[in-house]
């Protein structure tokens, strides 16, 4: 069994039947995975969320396992921002905070934007 984080672009998919997201959700359920978010995820998610999907959203969200956002995540996310910098990458301030909570809390990330999540020590989970 393995704890994923979900990234709020696959939580998207997933909630507008896109990319055949809903099959590999049902799949890491089957295979009794924990899915998780974050409070950056609950965050980019309600920012565009029409009032339509409320309900299918909130559904959604509440039913995975939050992962709050330590002070050790927080450091970490600052540290990835530094260095990222300091090698010319400019990462967003969610991503490396969503990468910094995957790391502190041994969880993999499922992601389409690989690129938005390229350090050392953050385990993703391939997507075809």
């Amino acid at each position: 069994m393995t704890r994923f984080l979900l990234d709020s672009t696959f939580i998207i998919d997933v909630l507008n039947s896109r990319r055949n997201r809903e099959t590999v959700m049902r799949e890491l359920i089957a295979d009794q995975h924990e899915l998780a978010c974050c409070p950056i995820n609950v965050t980019e998610i309600y920012t565009g969320l029409r009032e339509t999907e409320r309900a299918k959203t909130e559904a959604l969200l509440r039913s995975l396992e939050l992962i709050p956002i330590s002070f050790e995540a927080g450091r970490l996310a600052g540290e990835l921002l530094k260095t990222g910098k300091q090698n010319g990458k400019t990462y967003s301030v969610p991503d490396m905070i969503i990468a910094a909570v995957c790391m502190t809390e041994a969880l993999t990330l499922i992601t389409d934007n690989k690129k938005d999540f390229e350090m050392a020590g953050l385990k993703l989970h391939p997507l075809k």
